[in-house]
This record gives C-alpha cells, structure tokens and sequence, in this order.
C-alpha cells in the first residue's frame, strides 16, 4: 500500500496520469482581446504625444507638415514587417494610412495655422459665398488681415483695395472675367491677382489683360465642405510674376494642399471630361431615374456595393447647388460641342445593342481596355479598396 501510494504520489508529481490543462474558455480570450485592444489605444496615446513633439520642431524649423517619401518609407518598412509575422501587408498598410492620415490633420491643426506673410492684407471678391467663406476662414486663422467685397460692397472698393497684398475672385465663372476687368486696375503696385473658378482660359487672359502686376490662376478640386486641406489638389495656372506669386502657393501648400502646375488650355481641356462631361452625364442618369419613377430605396437593397457607390455619386450631385453645376456644364461653346460628342457616341454604341452585335462590342470591349492599359488593374483595386470601405462602414 506504501508502495502504491508512493508510485501514486509520484505520477501526480510528475504530471504523469493526471488530466491534460483545460484550454482556455471564450471569456478567458476576449478578456485577452480587450486586454490587447487596451494595450493598442494605449500606444497610439504614446505616438499621438510623440507626434506632439514633432509638431514643436516643425514649428521651431520651419518644417513641412508632409513628408511623402517618409511616409512612403514607413509603410513599406511595416508591410515588411507585417508579412515576417504572418499578417497580411495590405491590412497593416490600410491601418497606418489611417494613423498616418489622422496624424497629418491633427499636425495641420496647429501648423496649418501658420501664416506665411502673417498680416497681409486679403481681399476676397465674393466673400459671402461659401467657397469665399471658407477661404476667408482659412486665411484668417492664419493671421491675415481679410476683407470681403460682395456685390453691395462695391461703393467702398477704393478703400478695400487700399495696400492689398492679395485680390482673390471667389465669384461665378460668367462674371469672373468682367470682375477681373473692375476690380483690377485698383490693385496697388505687387499685390497679386488671382482666381479660383473651375475654367481658367477666360479669367486667366481677363485678369492679366485689366492688371499688370503678378497674376495667378487657381482651382481648388473640393469645395467648402471639405473639413481638411489635407492633400486636397489646387491647379495652379501660372500668369505673370511667378516669384511674387510664391507666398501663395506656399501658403496653399502648407495648409496641407498638392499643388499640381499645368497651363490654361490644358487645364480646360482636361475640365471639360472630368468636370462637364460628368457632371452632365450624371445630371442625365438622375433625371433618367426621376422620369422613370425608380424605387431608389428598394433599388439599393438589390445593389452590389459596387452599384451603390455609383447612386451615392448621382445622389451626391442632386444634394448640392444646381447653379454651381449649370456654371460648369454650360461655361463654353467647347464643353457644349464635347456633350454633343458624347451624345453621338452613346447613339453609335446603341446600334450595336439594336442589332444584337455582341461580337462587336466585345471588339470595341477589348479596344478600349488595351487603351486603358496598366490603368485598368490600378482602377480596379482602388475601387475595390473605396467598395470595402463602404462595405465595412455601413
């Protein structure tokens, strides 16, 4: 009996018969989960106090806010990292593009504030439209001394021209150029002239004909509602005094803004697709949809994500301004002569279906993919990355 429980007793020392370790239950992980998750906000915490630290150099070095190649480097140093411990790079990517991206605005916050002329004078021609108030908005958190001239104002022009520093037309594209040739002959001598209407070939040669000083073309592609300037594009069309119109483009660039250069003509051209034709084909698809009274509602529960994010684009046009659309669509006989185009091609496209030419459009499928190229791949995983976006947001 000795012997026995000695034996016994050594096999419960030795682990040796005894029952296997319970694996743990459902409770004892998730309490591990949010333990992890803790830990997680808990070092974002540190690296927000890091990047507080940052923000002071900058400020103290006159540094910029963005620092693409940086970025760029520290995403793939951690998709590197991601693949060696088994996760997958693309989801470590997209969660540092968020911290990225919500480290850059809360930066913009307090550098973006800064003025690169602090206390210049800024007068903004149509400052009580929402475009013109968001502008003076920005300008004047940076320190700048901002005027408004809207049309009720114009019996005190002489005194708000007076030692301007910077005349920006914030008003419709039909009246911009007839504003540039009031307002301009006004301006003192080095103020800088500039506009931010969406076509630049009128205002531009307008602006530059009524003024002799520096002359800018700017077009901003987002409008007031935009919370952020964050690696929001301007289009810079170049007029005259390039140099004295640095400080602008500058300040542009601090708050967060890509600057991207092209000429008026190429500017236009390219707006007259992107903006016009678009914005007309939507307008075109919206009403198709009125007329044929579609159940917009019923219509989304049977949509792939992919068709809702086309209707929340036709819904977005419907939600907004329908005179700053009748600006763009109808601005020139160009644009005019492009939807012409568009219609015909549309007709052309048309016949194939009406004479069951499936051979033909598959031709024309083809024709049109090997054009687009390389692009093609990049489209399809950028709509599906904004498509899994939708997807996981509602």
């Amino acid at each position: 009996m000795n012997e026995q429980g000695s034996k016994s007793s050594g096999a419960a020392e030795t682990g040796l018969g005894a029952a296997p370790p319970q694996a743990p239950g459902i409770e004892q992980l998730r309490e591990q989960i949010d333990r992890l998750d803790r830990q997680l906000v808990g070092l974002l915490a540190q690296r927000r106090r890091v990047v507080e630290q940052v923000v002071q150099v900058k400020q103290q070095q006159d540094l910029p806010t963005f620092h693409p190649a940086r970025e760029e480097d520290l995403i793939s140093a951690r998709r590197a990292q991601a693949a060696q411990a088994g996760l997958d790079p693309d989801y470590v990517e997209d969660l540092f593009r968020t911290v990225l991206r919500h480290s850059r605005v809360g930066q913009l916050r307090t550098l973006g504030r800064r003025g690169v002329r602090p206390g210049a004078r800024v007068l903004i021609v149509g400052g009580g439209g929402s475009m013109g108030r968001f502008l003076a908005g920005w300008f004047t958190q940076s320190d700048y001394e901002v005027r408004v001239l809207d049309r009720v104002d114009w019996p005190q022009v002489g005194p708000l021209t007076a030692g301007l520093d910077l005349c920006l037309l914030a008003v419709p594209i039909g009246v911009t150029p007839a504003v540039a040739a009031e307002v301009g002959p006004r301006l003192p001598a080095g103020c800088i002239l500039a506009d931010i209407t969406s076509l630049k070939g009128e205002p531009l040669k307008a602006m530059l004909s009524g003024y002799g000083g520096p002359v800018v073309g700017l077009h901003p592609l987002f409008g007031p509602a935009t919370t952020t300037m964050d690696q929001q594009v301007v289009v810079v069309t170049p007029g005259r005094q390039r140099e004295a119109c640095q400080w602008l483009l500058d300040q542009l660039a601090l708050w967060g803004n890509v600057l991207v250069e092209t000429s008026a003509d190429e500017h236009d051209e390219v707006m007259g697709i992107v903006q016009a034709l678009r914005h007309f084909a939507t307008f075109a698809f919206g009403q198709f949809l009125h007329a044929r009274r579609v159940p917009i509602l019923r219509a989304l529960e049977l949509s792939s994500p992919i068709y809702r994010l086309e209707l929340a684009m036709v819904g977005r046009l419907f939600a907004q301004d329908p005179s700053l659309y009748a600006e763009i669509v109808f601005a020139t006989p160009e644009r005019l002569a492009l939807l012409k185009d568009y219609i015909q091609s549309l007709q052309r496209n048309l016949g194939l279906v009406e004479r069951g030419d499936k051979a033909e459009f598959a031709a024309r499928f083809r024709q049109v993919a090997e054009w687009f190229g390389p692009f093609s791949e990049q489209a399809l995983r950028e709509s599906t990355f904004v498509v899994e976006k939708l997807v996981h947001r509602f």
